[in-house]
């Protein structure tokens, strides 16, 4: 789950990472009535929403009087904003972040993000943080400095240290600094964050240390924990069939091909993908039903598939463990036949009562092809789409 940079800062200050102050809008009025509130002659219009890249896109606007924070609110509010994040589709920007202006003397970069290979966190930093910090990573990846926190442990004053003293921030600011990034990864911990980012994080001019940004991810299985977090849900900003799908207990991720997967377990819904990849077309979907699916789950899976105009055809992967391929064989024929299928279906199972679910299939009188293995699914299945 991702929220909005304005609520980001909201949780940062909650754990004593200094922010600018800021008024979230939702009109234009709003917007000047929030530059008069802040006061001051400086005042950021920004956008909105689930992506980053956003000042590159038209989305982040200085303003220096009141008829500017105006004129750039009516520009920003509504806009399809695209960048690198959005796709070239974009996103509609219905929330604005009207904030005071800042002394920027310096940008830095730090996040904490779980390392799955060292089983530890990391903590990344780098001095040259702002709008370019991917292709600092990219063509520079030296300036960015990490250290990996053991979870037993915490941050270590040491720790903290080291990646202040490695992107370079002054003496007179340290101890700021240091005090950031530990308060950065108590929040990280505390709110079950899969990744906590504050770019830029900046120094002013009198030598203070403040998150600028803030970028969140939070695990979504631990999410019960923390209804504060919940409530920061934007469902304008998530694809419509993905909410669809969590409302029937679906794993459903969109993506940009033309054939549509329906599998049962992540693991082999995501080899199932790379074997069609791998005969040379593309998926239109990760789905997975998991192990408990019912008939309703699995032509609710149908339905959501079918939504996407670009799918050409569905491809039906089933290993019966948990999951008998009867039941998965009956939920296909009356997903197929209350959808009206117009599209080629293969279906691929194996497994505990594999022989009743392709007999069930068989009689069903549709036209679904049986297939016995991966590579016969996908080659089936890609020719039919041909």
């Amino acid at each position: 789950m991702k929220i909005h940079e304005y609520q980001g800062k909201e949780i940062l200050k909650k754990f004593g990472v200094t922010t600018p102050r800021g008024i979230p809008c939702f009109s234009v009025d709003e917007a000047v009535r929030a530059a008069e509130t802040l006061g001051g002659k400086v005042w950021v219009v920004k956008a909105q929403i689930h992506a980053g890249g956003r000042g590159k896109g038209g989305g982040v606007k200085v303003a220096k009087n009141l008829d500017e924070v105006r004129i750039y609110a009516q520009a920003i509010l509504g806009m399809q904003l695209k960048t690198h994040q959005t796709g070239p589709e974009g996103q509609k920007v219905r929330r604005l972040l009207i904030e005071e202006g800042a002394d920027i003397k310096k940008e830095y970069y730090v996040a904490a993000l779980t390392d799955r290979a060292s089983q530890k966190v990391a903590m990344m930093a780098s001095s040259e943080g702002g709008m370019d910090i991917e292709e600092v990573a990219h063509k520079t990846p030296e300036k960015i400095i990490k250290v990996f926190v053991d979870p037993a442990t915490g941050l270590t004053d040491a720790q903290a240290n080291e990646l202040a003293k490695g992107i370079g921030v002054p003496e007179g600011s340290m101890a700021q600094a240091v005090d950031t990034f530990k308060k950065l990864y108590t929040c990280y911990m505390e709110t079950d964050a899969s990744l906590a980012e504050i770019n830029p994080l900046i120094l002013e001019g009198d030598g203070n240390i403040k998150a600028l940004d803030a970028k969140f991810n939070f695990d979504s299985n631990a999410l019960f924990r923390h209804p504060e977090i919940v409530a920061y849900r934007d469902l304008d900003e998530e694809d419509a069939d993905e909410i669809e799908a969590s409302k029937f207990d679906l794993a459903y991720i969109s993506l940009d091909g033309n054939i549509g997967c329906l599998v049962n377990g992540a693991g082999l819904a995501m080899a199932t993908m790379d074997t069609i990849k791998l005969f040379g077309a593309e998926p239109a979907n990760f789905l997975d039903v998991g192990g408990g699916a019912t008939t309703e789950k699995v032509t609710e899976a149908f339905k959501i598939m079918l939504k996407n105009p670009k799918v050409k055809g569905i491809l039906v992967n089933i290993f019966g463990g948990i999951m008998k391929c009867d039941t998965i064989a009956e939920g296909v024929v009356a997903a197929a036949r209350e959808t009206h299928l117009s599209v080629p279906l293969v279906v691929r199972m194996k497994g505990t009562n594999e022989d009743l679910g392709k007999k069930i299939l068989k009689e069903s009188g549709l036209p679904i092809i049986s297939a016995d293995t991966m590579a016969d699914a996908a080659t089936k299945i890609v020719a039919a789409v041909k």
